[in-house]
């Protein structure tokens, strides 16, 4: 589906924006595509950007373009070390909305000193794949409702997974829980794509400062480590200092930033 192309300037060789799809932009010089902008809605809502070019004027020409069409507020997110492409987003109007540290997690026991850490008394651990899905959605829904009413659901990790409709929970297969005889208190999310990542890891409002969260890491740490995974990753954002703190003490280093964008 092709809109009216959005032309930048009188010049020779011009660079000419066509909306190709919903959401979705090309930026051609001479019919070559120099540029493509792309536009996507995540789970929470807030409509997410990207832009990929090589140079500044498809990249300034498609962010025009896009802007134009697509409504406020806009995000999108850059690798920090990224100095040319942030300095792109900020040129278009974007500031920095918060900071998000991925960091390098060991799994072995001897060096996260995470062999001991047992859960408080009359919590077990559920492993990945046995959870029960009922029990697992409503701790998912009641974390997500206690997040949303505090710090806002969009303090966490920005790198979301795209969920179905109504649906937070894609793969229960995923998820090991923290659990007491009649309800679950906490969750621990991992993923192997590309390597293991630690995609989630919360415990209820009322049911913090009890080590859960340690012995949900332990947990998981360890059957990766069992499974030959040395390391895992994991996003913090960077004001979430207790977060941080859990991850450093258990041996885990800061290896590179992204910054979180807003327009």
């Amino acid at each position: 589906m092709n809109s009216k192309p959005f032309t930048s300037g009188p010049r020779e060789n011009a660079v000419t924006i066509t909306r190709v799809a919903d959401r979705q932009w090309h930026a051609l010089d001479d019919d070559l595509v120099v540029g493509r902008g792309y536009a996507a809605r995540r789970a929470d809502g807030r409509l997410f950007v990207s832009i990929d070019a090589w140079h500044d004027a498809p990249f300034d020409r498609l962010a025009e373009a896009m802007l134009a069409e697509l409504p406020a507020p806009l995000h999108t997110v850059v690798d920090e070390a990224d100095a040319e492409l942030t300095a792109r987003w900020l040129r278009a109007g974007f500031t920095v909305r918060r900071r998000e540290w991925e960091y390098v997690v060991p799994t072995d026991p001897q060096d996260t000193g995470l062999g001991e850490a047992l859960p408080p008394s009359g919590v077990t651990i559920v492993p990945a794949g046995q959870a029960d899905e009922g029990l697992l959605r409503a701790v998912d829904r009641a974390i997500r409702d206690e997040v949303g009413a505090t710090v806002g659901w969009q303090s966490m990790p920005a790198e979301v997974v795209t969920f179905p409709e109504g649906d937070t929970i894609v793969d229960p297969s995923k998820y090991a829980v923290a659990a007491a005889p009649d309800r679950y208190l906490g969750l621990i999310r991992v993923v192997t794509v590309r390597g293991p990542r630690i995609g989630l890891v919360a415990v209820r409002t009322g049911e913090q400062r009890r080590a859960i969260a340690r012995a949900l890491l332990a947990h998981a740490l360890g059957t990766l480590h069992r499974s030959g995974f040395t390391e895992a990753r994991a996003e913090v954002q960077e004001s979430h200092h207790a977060a941080s703190a859990l991850f450093e003490g258990i041996g885990a280093r800061p290896t590179s930033s992204n910054l979180e964008l807003v327009r």
